[in-house]
């Protein structure tokens, strides 16, 4: 089994928050088509299985998380 391109060093991360839907979207280089993979906590991994590589993540309510945490402190 081929190990998943991880940590491989990126030139470009893009991102863009949803602030209506609480969403922030992560991308890894070029965005482009991917499988989303869902590992729990509101964290959705974006996946090329041709390449076998991890192209982005999607974060469902970063705010309300954040917010949460700070007030745990």
């Amino acid at each position: 089994m081929e190990a998943v391109k991880i940590l491989e060093k990126r030139e470009k991360i893009d991102w863009e928050y949803d602030k209506e839907g609480d969403v922030l979207y992560l991308s890894i280089g070029k965005p482009r088509k991917a499988t989303g993979v869902d590992i729990g906590q509101g964290v959705i991994v974006r996946y090329d299985e041709k390449k076998k590589e991890v192209v982005g993540l999607t974060v469902l309510g970063v705010r309300s998380k954040l917010l949460e945490n700070l007030k745990k402190s």
